[in-house]
């Protein structure tokens, strides 16, 4: 079993007093059932309710009163009403949109029980075709495995022993990016992993691939508003791979003859169901963060290793000892991505990027990130400390003093100076510890205060 960062929590939410039903979001097939299903194991009572399949969703459709609902799910179940240590989980509520709008009575009327609700298209109908009940209900997000969640699928229990020490064992260092590589190889969808910990063959992973791909192109007409955006939605499917990492254009993406409307209706679709994300770019190094959605945006898609599969390079990455090296530096700039929104559940937690265009002075910033009331700027490249040219602007302008580099080496922390004389921290953290960069932030001001 896949033990998931999500998992406490949900436990967090299981002891509150003010806990209300909860909806988690996510893309199709990145563990919302399996986990939830795990989860309802800490309960005295587990009721899975499946609304694509029918006996299930006739319970939703003949009651008269919402306590009839109750009653009738408690006695086709098989359950005691009377416990009230009872988790329902409400599976695939995007079949009946209406049951949306019951989960507030659930809230007001029997606070006592514990429900959670799921769907892996729920994203394109909220808001659209049901009445959200806000106030009544919470949310979470659920992403592809992180590096962390990974390691512990694989077994290898001392990696991820070291992992969570902070600061790690030196003699570490290697072996774990080794088994960084592999993760940014294969990605972090559950089932690629899983299959990958049981038979350590990539070639038996093609299948799984094209399996997500085809549920994904199925899913196209739910999507789409009309028969003309489903080809463009399935376009932009087929080809966001290439432009994984990329500044993106609408107009015409990707060689198409889609315009701009089209596209970016298309992508904004897609987002809805966390397929992708358009991560504009930011002008604050202060909060709080300011896109500027006049610019073009960068293109994050769901998981770096669909993305190394649609793209064509897996065996270019079989084949490099340093990610950076792989797909003009995409790969690890976009794997350090994936794990930067993985930190948090909250459907807020978006991932950032700074630029300045300033006639011969551009700059930009590969990720920035808030903590504690400060923005990081975070450069994903290795080389000499003195080519940093782009984070030296950004801290010449920046109210604080830190700044982080996420490579290939080992950690450790320089003292640098800008050409106009600020003197600044840069702290240097290997690829597998972007996941925990909230802790060596800590570690890092705690090191060397301002």
């Amino acid at each position: 079993m896949i033990i998931r960062n999500i998992l406490p929590e949900l436990e967090k939410w299981k002891a509150s007093d003010t806990r209300k039903p909860l909806i988690i979001r996510g893309a199709r097939q990145v563990g919302k059932t399996t986990t939830t299903n795990e989860f309802g194991k800490t309960y005295a009572q587990y009721i899975y309710l499946n609304l694509d399949r029918k006996e299930d969703a006739e319970i939703f459709e003949n009651y008269g009163q919402f306590s009839q609902l109750v009653e009738n799910i408690f006695f086709l179940k098989n359950k005691s009403i009377d416990k009230h240590d009872t988790l329902i989980f409400i599976d695939e509520i995007q079949a009946m949109p209406e049951a949306i709008n019951l989960l507030r009575y659930f809230y007001e009327d029997y606070p006592h029980l514990h429900v959670i609700a799921a769907g892996s298209l729920l994203e394109t109908i909220l808001n659209e075709k049901v009445n959200i009940p806000v106030g009544r209900v919470e949310y979470k997000v659920m992403r592809p495995m992180a590096f962390n969640e990974y390691l512990g699928a694989m077994d290898e229990q001392q990696a991820l022993e070291q992992y969570n020490k902070i600061p790690i064992d030196p003699f570490a260092h290697q072996k774990l990016m080794v088994l960084f590589r592999n993760y940014t190889l294969i990605g972090g969808m559950p089932e690629v992993v899983k299959v990958y910990a049981e038979n350590r063959n990539l070639t038996k992973l093609t299948r799984i691939y094209e399996s997500l791909l085809e549920s994904y192109m199925n899913d196209v007409e739910k999507y789409a508003r009309n028969s003309a955006m489903v080809n463009v939605i399935r376009h932009v499917i087929k080809t966001m791979g290439t432009e994984a990492n990329n500044r993106i254009k609408f107009e015409k993406f990707s060689n198409s003859n889609y315009n701009s409307r089209e596209v970016g209706e298309a992508m904004r679709t897609l987002q809805k169901a966390f397929l992708l994300q358009l991560i504009y770019p930011s002008i604050s190094t202060t909060f709080p963060l300011q896109n500027d959605y006049r610019k073009s945006p960068r293109l994050q898609i769901l998981d770096t290793g669909l993305m190394n599969f649609l793209a064509g390079i897996q065996k270019e990455l079989v084949l490099l000892e340093n990610i950076e090296a792989a797909y003009k530096g995409k790969v690890a700039e976009h794997i350090i991505g994936q794990e930067l929104q993985a930190i948090k559940h909250n459907v807020g937690n978006e991932i950032h990027f700074w630029t300045r265009e300033k006639k011969d002075a551009d700059a930009e910033i590969d990720y920035i990130y808030g903590y504690e009331g400060k923005i990081f700027p975070i450069e994903v490249k290795s080389g000499a400390t003195g080519t940093l040219r782009s984070l030296h602007n950004y801290m010449d302008i920046c109210p604080h003093f830190y700044s982080i580099r996420i490579f290939g080496g080992e950690i450790s922390v320089n003292t640098l100076t800008t050409q106009k004389g600020k003197q600044f921290y840069l702290l240097n953290l290997p690829y597998y510890l972007a996941g925990k960069i909230e802790q060596y932030l800590e570690w890092f001001m705690g090191k060397y205060p301002s």
